[in-house]
């Protein structure tokens, strides 16, 4: 099969093109950077076929570069995106919602039956505990930008003719090459004392990339039940902020130090973090939401994905956690 991926040379889109590449199939993926890019190809399989197409989503003529090079593909996978708990609204728009409208455009050009959208949890969060959320539950008005763009780019999801629709809503993904979650959650350890809110008792689900990898690869070749279908997916074993944390320190061979803060305050510090970062031009240490989803329980409930599609976790947490340390350890402590 010739699939799209977009964002593939990011986080998620690299672990895709492999693993799809390996399965036999023919892969075009987007991305801005030359270097990334041959990152990617170079692991690429020595008979795959595997093409880069440079391009930066949510530039003018994007869309109209995208069509002209995929032709024949017969399904995408969108996972370009802008990822963080900080950033201009601009360029959340550009890289979530305009990057989605040129990957719709290129669907109702060639008529592409079945595309997979990466979408977010984030969009459940609402700064208090949420446990087994399922996906049909109220959504929340969205805590920031990009809870906002990403919940805008399911309705154009949604509102599209594609054929077959999968929406898939990845909690906290970490693994090799993650440069959001885990950098961010090590940075602040090795720093200094984690703040500890509410006795660190906040249940959490993460989602190891081979997971979300097995979860796409049944979106892509599975029958669908309707034409949208949206799904939860985690590795399904929420633990308390305090057991995860005391599993990273270990196997990344970091002290753990915490202190215990009431979250009123630690609200209020990131508010004012906020606003001077806001001035400086520069993401804060903390923002109120990074705090927010340390100091709150959300899991989901996966049943949905498990019972239509068949997904059950190919590695567990702790075992993601152990190969996502051994990966870090062996780059010498540097996220790439």
């Amino acid at each position: 099969m010739k699939i799209l991926v977009t964002g593939g040379t990011g986080f998620v889109g690299r672990h895709l093109v492999w693993h799809l590449a390996r399965q036999g199939h023919q892969v075009i993926f987007t991305g801005r950077q030359s270097q990334s890019a041959a990152e990617v190809l170079a692991q690429v399989p020595e008979k795959a076929e595997a093409y880069w197409l440079g391009l930066h989503h949510g530039q003018l003529g994007a869309a109209e570069e995208l069509i002209s090079h995929t032709r024949d593909v017969e399904a995408v996978v969108h996972c370009a995106a802008l990822s963080s708990p900080w950033g201009k609204a601009e360029d959340f728009y550009k890289a979530n919602v305009a990057s989605t409208q040129e990957v719709l455009s290129v669907c109702d050009q060639w008529q592409i039956p079945r595309l997979v959208h990466i979408s977010t949890p984030s969009i459940y969060f609402d700064f208090c505990d949420r446990e087994n959320v399922r996906e049909d539950h109220p959504l929340p008005k969205p805590v920031n930008n990009y809870a906002q763009t990403k919940l805008e780019a399911e309705q154009w999801v949604k509102n599209s003719q594609i054929p077959e629709r999968v929406i898939l809503r990845p909690r906290a993904i970490f693994g090799p090459w993650d440069n959001t979650l885990m950098p961010r959650l090590l940075r602040v350890m090795a720093q200094g004392p984690l703040p500890l809110m509410r006795g660190g008792q906040a249940r959490l689900d993460l989602t190891y990339i081979d997971n979300l990898i097995h979860a796409i690869d049944l979106s892509l070749t599975r029958p669908l039940l309707g034409p949208v279908c949206i799904y939860n997916l985690s590795n399904g074993e929420p633990l308390a902020l305090k057991e995860l944390l005391a599993q990273v320190a270990e196997a990344f061979k970091l002290p753990l130090r915490t202190r215990s803060l009431p979250w009123p305050l630690v609200s209020n510090l990131a508010r004012l973090l906020e606003w001077i970062a806001h001035i400086k031009g520069q993401e804060p240490l903390v923002t109120r939401y990074s705090a927010g989803v340390l100091a709150f329980s959300q899991t989901l409930d996966i049943s949905a994905i498990e019972k239509e599609l068949g997904y059950s976790t190919q590695v567990s947490l702790e075992e993601g956690i152990r190969r996502h340390a051994q990966w870090f350890l062996s780059q010498g402590g540097q996220e790439s």
